[in-house]
């Protein structure tokens, strides 16, 4: 699906609260940093270029409570970024926010925070929820959640695909503080457990984190019955890397005078990260990736993540690098759920130094050890390109970022470096060394790719494609495609 088709959005989908008589968090002191604003007619809008003075206020200038304050030094967040100074006190007031802000800039604590200064003021229900488009990101934020709420004995409850669902039920009527769930679960839950959406009938926030991603085509059926069973006045805070005409047209229909927060302008990567590019015949990509593997020791790498564009591309590669004795964890959707947060548990703790991943670990995904990303597979958008560079060099820390480029991929590639306003550097290293090994790896790869056939992926394959496919069509999502041609397609993932 294309990431960037546009999504037309009426009126009346309920995103944004209606007018009406909210109460505000009390901030513990007035702000001390006033923040100019510039006014227009739909939303009040500000950015880092705007004003330098926010960059100097400290977290109890933005008016959180001492215990807030003594947390986030606990956790080494000694002063705000700016992505917290701006929105911060914009939630303080009542007010629905965008905030827009690279990876890594605590956007996460941006909303965390005042939400929870709220709770600890007026203690009930599940007064937050939060969407969120992958199941790995829910539980990190959870653990987010739970580290900054530490001293609250915060409830929070993750409410995903892939786990039993009467668990999630009890879990929920139980009636936790926060409740941080992806799209389709929550959905399920609400439309088939009539006991579950009264539990949100008090619920004061509402949160989508990675939000052009949340907002994309395919999870719009899911949102409208989300939003639908939350309270009219609820507070809507939306939290993003990147800017698109779905969040646009969202922001113009708030009904409570929206505060939008941006940060730059366009899509762009941090300062600190090295970005590069290695030329590489089609044939030897994994002899390639070998070779760089055998150096993370030498270039000081800690851990790496290896992006590639498929499923299946992920499953062989992780049956080569097991053939050729490379300890690494695997992350697709494939996967069980508990499969997958185990890999995701052996990568964060250091057991596998190197993680295979589709475009599900793309996002918001905060790993302080990652210094190097390579796409082995460059994708096809330019915004999912700097997502998947944006999981190093992250808070200020440096990071690598090397990029496979084949005869086939040159176009994609003058496209990032347009977009992110840059040239990426050639990754130097000698074909000759490279090359060394070429024999071990190809014959690795015929291993892989029969043991690939004995586990029988590509029946499991053709058997999720079908049903992905059956699921679009339900959702009335293939419809511009012809009856004959789409025929064809269903046909094909028999």
């Amino acid at each position: 699906m294309n990431m960037d088709q546009d999504v037309l959005v009426d009126g009346d989908f309920p995103l944004f609260s209606k007018p009406s008589k909210r109460s505000k968090l009390t901030p513990k002191t007035p702000t001390a940093t006033q923040i100019h604003e510039v006014n227009t007619s739909h939303m009040e809008k500000s950015s880092d270029l705007d004003h330098d003075t926010a960059t100097t206020a400290t977290f109890a200038d933005l008016g959180l409570a001492e215990w807030a304050v003594q947390t986030c030094k606990e956790l080494g967040m000694h002063k705000p970024t700016p992505v917290q100074s701006h929105c911060i006190p914009k939630i303080f007031e009542g007010r629905d926010v965008l905030g827009l802000a690279q990876t890594g800039s605590g956007k996460t604590a941006a909303f965390a925070l005042p939400i929870l200064q709220g709770l600890a003021e007026n203690p009930f229900g599940v007064f937050a929820l939060v969407v969120t488009p992958t199941r790995e990101l829910a539980y990190q934020l959870a653990e987010q959640f739970r580290a900054l709420g530490s001293c609250l004995h915060l409830r929070c409850v993750v409410v995903v695909g892939g786990m039993d669902m009467l668990n999630q039920a009890q879990s929920l009527m139980a009636r936790p503080h926060v409740v941080i769930a992806t799209p389709g679960r929550i959905k399920v839950l609400l439309e088939e457990n009539p006991d579950i959406p009264p539990v949100f009938s008090k619920t004061r926030f509402l949160v989508l984190d990675e939000a052009d991603r949340v907002l994309d085509v395919g999870f719009e059926e899911e949102l409208r019955v989300v939003f639908q069973r939350l309270p009219k006045n609820r507070q809507t805070l939306l939290f993003s890397a990147t800017m698109t005409s779905n969040l646009e047209t969202l922001l113009e229909l708030s009904a409570n005078k929206a505060y939008f927060y941006e940060a730059y302008e366009g899509f762009k990567t941090v300062d600190t990260l090295k970005q590069q590019y290695v030329f590489v015949p089609k044939n030897v990509k994994d002899v390639y990736l070998m070779h760089i593997l055998s150096k993370l020791e030498d270039m000081g790498i800690r851990s790496a993540i290896i992006f590639v564009s498929t499923c299946r591309s992920c499953h062989l590669l992780n049956l080569l690098l097991e053939e050729l004795d490379q300890e690494a964890a695997a992350l697709y959707s494939f996967k069980s759920q508990s499969l997958r947060l185990a890999a995701l548990h052996r990568f964060k703790s250091g057991q596998a130094p190197v993680l295979l991943a589709t475009d599900v670990a793309s996002r918001g995904l905060d790993i302080p050890t990652v210094d190097l990303v390579i796409n082995y597979d460059i994708p096809r958008y330019a915004r999912d390109y700097i997502h998947r560079v944006g999981r190093t060099a992250r808070a200020g820390r440096g990071g690598l970022a090397v990029s496979f480029v084949t005869q086939n991929d040159v176009d994609l590639l003058h496209e990032i470096e347009a977009t992110v306003g840059k040239q990426l550097e050639k990754f130097e290293c000698k074909e000759n060394e490279v090359l060394s090994d070429i024999t071990k790896v190809f014959n690795a790869r015929r291993v892989a790719a029969m043991k690939m056939m004995d586990d029988g992926f590509e029946e499991k394959a053709k058997e999720r494609k079908k049903q992905k496919l059956n699921t679009l069509a339900d959702k009335g999502l293939l419809k511009k495609r012809s009856k004959k041609k789409r025929k064809k397609v269903i046909k094909s993932a028999k």
